[in-house]
């Protein structure tokens, strides 16, 4: 019973989270300046973008398995589709030759709730976020001033750049995109889509024109501990 109970909690959440999309962010205070060595990696060091200096990623995010890095794949894929693998914390782009670059993510509640294809639709750099009308109804004091939207910065939660999913003509909800928050990478977070390291997701969105297909594989439900955070989140 208690098993059944787990298993109905989870596909609520679910079905909530794809109401909600990426929308189910917190507001974010500007970053920290890090005080962490320099990294030991020149392509997740500061630079400047638009207007913006990226943070470099502090040196003790940048593991081996949480740098990109090009890869052997043999999947039926082809070259220039985006695979995206919540449960073990991967997205892949499909190249030539059987390989693909792969990158590490971070994986929200949104993220779990979609699988399937999908097709990137409009890309974004330092997109806006905003709530939506059920959010503000539901905590007026905390989401009430961002009603007309947080315009794009190093303190959004969508990061540097947004990749936004469709199917069949209609916004999944489902977005790939940056963070303001290095430490999130490779794990489950409450809240979001597929989230990058900022370095990264602009190196996938140069990669890819709009038109190109997504494929998010299938994914075990939400995992225990991941589970408990979002209910304690939702009040329920």
């Amino acid at each position: 019973m208690a098993r059944d109970k787990t298993v109905r909690t989870a596909l609520l959440l679910g079905s909530l989270a794809l109401l909600t999309g990426c929308t189910t962010f917190e507001p974010a205070a500007p970053p920290i300046a890090y005080s962490a060595p320099a990294p030991t990696d020149p392509r997740y060091d500061a630079f400047f973008d638009d207007g913006r200096t990226l943070p470099a990623i502090p040196a003790r995010y940048l593991t081996e398995e949480n740098t990109r890095q090009l890869v052997a794949y043999d999947g039926p894929e082809q070259p220039g589709t985006i695979v995206v693998d919540p449960g073990a914390h991967f997205l892949y782009l499909v190249m030539e030759d059987g390989q693909a670059m792969r990158y590490r993510v971070g994986v929200g509640k949104a993220g779990y709730a979609f699988q399937g294809e999908a097709t990137v639709a409009r890309k974004a750099a330092w997109p806006r976020w905003t709530p939506t009308s059920n959010m503000i109804e539901r905590e007026p004091e905390r989401y009430g001033p961002h009603a007309g939207g947080l315009e794009g910065g190093l303190g959004n939660p969508l990061g540097a750049r947004a990749l936004y999913l469709y199917k069949n003509g209609r916004d999944t909800l489902y977005r790939i995109h940056g963070t303001n928050d290095p430490s999130s990478i490779g794990n489950s977070v409450s809240a979001g889509c597929i989230r990058m390291f900022n370095q990264d997701v602009i190196d996938l969105e140069r990669r890819v024109p709009n038109g190109s297909r997504v494929v998010v594989r299938e994914s075990e439900p939400l995992p225990e501990p991941f589970l408990v955070g979002a209910l304690q989140e939702t009040g329920t």
